[in-house]
């Protein structure tokens, strides 16, 4: 693998390779870009197959995280941290564990500021706390400890906006009594989103392969349904929320759709981008860029570095109607598919910013 060859094809800034024989950490820091401020991006711990695999998902994030914070209107950059190793294997051995976050902390406090990071698959709020022993560049703890606590309400608030700004532009108002809408995962973030919609006046239909959760809806709101999975995506329903896997808008599902509007917290859910992208747009189907709809945890760990305020963070989650909104004029305008709109919008406030510094640095 040319590694400099992969720095270029995305515009990646640097990469930091973690390696200690002694506590078996292998690790991965990729940082994109930090023309609008520090990169910050999860630490997440996967036994990744090959080093390749573990490389392309720290470059694939940390880009997706740029753009994300860029459309946000949030003064951060983007960038990922990879633990090549198995989570459930190394909670069997919890004094291990410790070493490799703390030594993991050590090699985070080199990037001398340039890099933040937080809890993400594989990992959680035990190991921010022992990589915080070694570094104060790490965010997510609870409201206990000072933190933010759990992002989900944020999170899920963000992508309800959304999905109003998305239903304005494909009925002429955002009102979703009587709409049909099928949310596919009902995590944490998927439950509250289901509240929202619920409490709006959608008709709302779920799935999840975590029965116990879909029971826990069932019962706490009349007249939501269960689908089974395979029929979510020819399912006649108005609006689709992936809030699961990504890459749920492929070649096998997409000439099922029937929805006019797809939009949901999920990340990743275009398959191939180009060529979903396109495909969406010559259905006429109207399409939230995921990281554009799912920025509302990302703000309210910014929110955080901030001194935390949910209400604040809700504050600014709120904006995501503005800016889905906003990418989706773009597109129609243009007559491209959203997630390039939302590229371009990205690309813009950070192309300003560059100029700017460039500027200030000139007087």
């Amino acid at each position: 693998m040319d590694i400099f060859k992969k720095l270029a094809e995305r515009g990646h800034e640097e990469i930091i390779f973690c390696n200690d024989e002694e506590v078996g950490l292998k690790a991965i820091i990729a940082i994109h870009n930090t023309v609008l401020g520090p990169a910050l991006g999860g630490c997440r711990m996967y036994p990744y197959v090959s080093f390749e695999e573990a490389m392309q998902d720290a470059l694939r994030i940390s880009r997706a995280m740029t753009y994300k914070a860029a459309v946000a209107g949030i003064n951060l950059g983007g960038g990922k941290a990879v633990i090549i190793a198995d989570s459930k294997e190394l909670s069997e051995d919890p004094e291990r564990r410790e070493m490799l976050f703390r030594s993991f902390g050590r090699f985070l406090q080199s990037a001398a500021g340039r890099f933040m990071t937080g809890e993400d698959v594989g990992t959680n709020v035990q190991d921010m706390e022992y990589i915080k022993k070694e570094t104060d560049d790490v965010t997510g703890f609870p409201m206990a400890l000072g933190g933010s606590g759990d992002p989900s309400p944020v999170a899920a608030y963000g992508t309800f906006r959304g999905i109003l700004a998305c239903v304005a532009k494909a009925y002429g108002n955002p009102s979703l009594r009587g709409l049909k809408v099928v949310v596919e995962g009902v995590g944490n973030v998927g439950r509250c989103l289901v509240k929202h919609l619920y409490d709006e006046g959608a008709k709302v239909f779920i799935y999840d392969i975590d029965q116990q959760k879909v029971r826990s809806i069932l019962n706490d709101f009349e007249g939501v349904e269960f689908i089974e999975g395979g029929k979510i995506y020819g399912f006649d329903a108005d609006i689709y929320s992936p809030c699961a896997l990504g890459a749920t808008i492929n070649d096998d599902t997409i000439n099922k759709f029937k929805f006019k509007v797809i939009a949901g917290s999920a990340n990743n859910q275009l398959a191939v981008e180009e060529k979903h992208g396109k495909m969406l747009l010559e259905k006429g189907i109207i399409y939230a860029p995921d990281f554009v709809i799912n920025s509302g945890g990302l703000i309210n760990v910014y929110t955080e570095l901030e001194g935390y305020d949910q209400g604040k963070a809700l504050g600014k989650a709120k904006n995501i109607y503005d800016v889905v909104a906003k990418v989706l004029d773009i597109a129609e305008e243009n007559n491209i598919p959203s997630y390039l709109a939302a590229n371009k919008l990205a690309e813009e406030r950070i192309a300003n910013m560059r100029v700017k510094k460039k500027s200030s640095t000139v007087k």
